[in-house]
């Protein structure tokens, strides 16, 4: 075992390979799954072909798994964990200060080559504890490595051989009062790591300490200061889908049994006739339309059959509005269970938008680890599937498989109607709002080099009443807030919102939701009354999105009315605007709603 692996029964699975973890004695990195280490007899895949077929794609791999983590396990001669760790970062801190004659605080910079059984010993050979630097180097690839502390301090590759100290000349902790000597005199504040303009820090050298030794690769981008600690030091990067019946599927399976006997030559309608004459193919396509067959057939001489086209959301939502009154099977252990809500039980002046209301008793929501990244968050775009222009950071070498959970759940799904939405698009005052809303998502995708087109204003719409509808529900359906999640259908000519709960056990699907939304007409008027005054008005009433703001991709959102737990937003709390859902106190005029009775 080399020095800076560890093997310790407090290694746990919740972190995912690259994320800097503080153990008990140590600071680590979790390893890559190629050094996660467990009995694949005893964890069986989790089964979701859409979900790989998606991502073997996306990652250009041939065969690919999904599976849970691996759990600990208790070995007969003691503990064997299945995760190994690395030692990270190798620079320490020691833990015994100096005060020099202005009365700072200082202590040694020493490495881990330094160190006599993780302990420092003096010039007089006593011992002293360590911790680890907080401060390491990252750049936006997920690279990761220790900060060159002597090139840092003395600007060039020749090592001064003094003694390096961190000192402390406040208690604040900023930046500006924290800084690196040398015994040389050298002196060097940290808060000229932070500046970007600076490169202090170097360029990258492509490190990726938990895929282990020798696994560098090209990179050449500034390095940036990381406080390893910090909450953007990780972002997972995670795709999911919802278990629904693909409503092609029968058709394209039906097609798929036909194709080379019968179906390989029907180019037209009349084709089509004429083959339904012969008895095996009547059998296999009674009671499915013309259109819809010839749709599947030019599918499959398109795509060989393999719908992989079509985004993760499209087949959700063609599954949950285009289905009968009944999708799936109420059996216990069945992946989904929905069943449409009589519009009887939900008609009202402010529910006249809205085309279908649909309760979903049970699903199955499956989420894989596709890759971290620091600094910022980026999860899927608006349609589900994972954006082309992240560079992810590899969970392996040579991967095969990933980690993946899933969760059992229920919800309820609103299905608008898409003339409304279209004709509302067509209004002046709607208008004029998206300009500055798409002005301020530019200037928010010039910044991070991102070429997406503006989202559209449909999404900000439907996520701007999710959020409402979630904070109202949340209130009386039994599960907090932070335990409903939402999934957004904002595509040409298709729009919806699905509001779930999901868990990894018998408590996602308790029936609250499913309950609430046989009162959704209730709860609509709650969350548009909800919409209309904000604790934080006039100020955010007001806001939009300018050249000096921070939040370039909201528009009248706050704390006080739209922003919720980041884990319930698909989109951690961007594109929202209330204004284009009710009418503020700033009378815009955007209002989607024009009436809350």
């Amino acid at each position: 075992m080399s020095k800076n692996q560890i093997r310790s029964s407090q290694i746990v699975t919740t972190f995912g390979p690259g994320a800097m973890v503080d153990l008990p004695e140590a600071s680590v990195i979790i390893s890559g799954l190629d050094h996660w280490h467990y009995d694949r007899s005893q964890i069986p895949e989790i089964e979701e072909p859409r979900l790989v077929a998606k991502l073997r794609i996306h990652l250009k791999v041939e065969t690919l798994t999904l599976r849970t983590p691996p759990p600990a396990s208790n070995q007969e001669h003691g503990f064997r964990p299945d995760v190994v760790v690395w030692r990270f970062p190798e620079w320490f801190i020691v833990q015994n200060p100096r005060i020099t004659r202005k009365g700072y605080r200082r202590r040694r910079l020493v490495h881990l080559d330094s160190l006599d059984r993780m302990k420092y010993l003096d010039e007089d050979r006593r011992r002293y504890p360590v911790v680890p630097v907080r401060f390491v180097r990252a750049c936006r690839k997920g690279h990761v490595g220790d900060i060159d502390w002597n090139a840092f301090l003395h600007g060039s590759a020749d090592k001064c051989p003094r003694y390096m100290w961190l000192e402390e000349r406040g208690t604040s902790g900023d930046m500006d009062e924290i800084l690196v000597v040398c015994d040389c005199g050298e002196e060097r504040a940290m808060s000229q790591a932070v500046r970007s303009d600076l490169r202090a820090l170097g360029s990258c050298n492509g490190a990726r300490p938990w895929l282990g030794a020798g696994t560098k690769e090209p990179c050449g981008e500034s390095n940036r200061l990381l406080i390893r600690s910090a909450s953007n030091a990780y972002f997972a990067e995670k795709m999911s889908v919802i278990s629904i019946p693909d409503t092609r599927r029968p058709v394209d399976d039906a097609v798929r049994s036909l194709w080379e006997d019968f179906l390989v030559d029907v180019e037209s309608p009349e084709d089509l006739v004429k083959m339904r004459r012969k008895p095996t193919v009547r059998a296999k396509l009674e009671g499915i339309p013309d259109e819809e067959v010839l749709a599947a057939i030019a599918r499959k001489r398109a795509e060989g059959g393999e719908d992989t086209e079509r985004t993760v959301k499209e087949v959700e939502f063609e599954a949950l509005a285009e289905a009968q009154e009944e999708l799936g099977s109420d059996v216990p252990d069945g992946y989904f269970f929905a069943r449409a809500l009589p519009p009887s039980n939900w008609a009202a002046p402010r529910m006249q938008s809205i085309e279908r209301v649909v309760l979903v008793h049970r699903l199955r929501e499956v989420i894989a680890q596709v890759g971290f990244t620091r600094f910022e968050a980026a999860g899927p775009d608006i349609e589900g599937e994972l954006s082309l222009e992240v560079e992810r950071a590899q969970l392996a070498s040579d991967l095969t498989w990933l980690p993946a959970i899933e969760n059992r759940g229920e919800g309820i799904f609103l299905l608008f109607r898409a003339g409304a939405i279209d004709d509302w698009m067509k209004k002046p005052s709607v208008i004029d709002r998206g300009i500055q809303l798409a002005g301020g998502y530019q200037m928010w995708a010039d910044e991070r080099s991102i070429s997406r087109d503006f989202i559209g204003l449909p999404y900000y719409l439907l996520h701007s009443l999710s959020h409402l509808l979630l904070t109202v529900i949340s209130l009386d359906c039994g599960y907090p807030a932070s335990s409903l999640r939402e999934r957004i259908y904002a595509g040409p000519g298709r729009y919806g919102i699905l509001i779930y709960t999901g868990s990894s056990d018998a408590e996602g699907t308790l029936g609250g939701l499913v309950q609430a939304g046989r009162e959704i007409k209730r709860y609509m008027l709650m969350a548009l009354e909800h919409g209309m005054l904000c604790s934080n008005d006039p100020i955010c009433a007001h806001h939009t999105p300018m050249q000096h703001d921070q939040q370039p991709l909201l528009g009248s959102a706050c704390h006080g009315c739209l922003l919720l737990a980041e884990t319930s937003c698909e989109q951690a709390n961007n594109f929202l605007d209330r204004s284009l859902v009710v009418q503020t106190i700033e009378g815009l005029g955007a209002e989607f709603f024009d009436t809350v009775s």
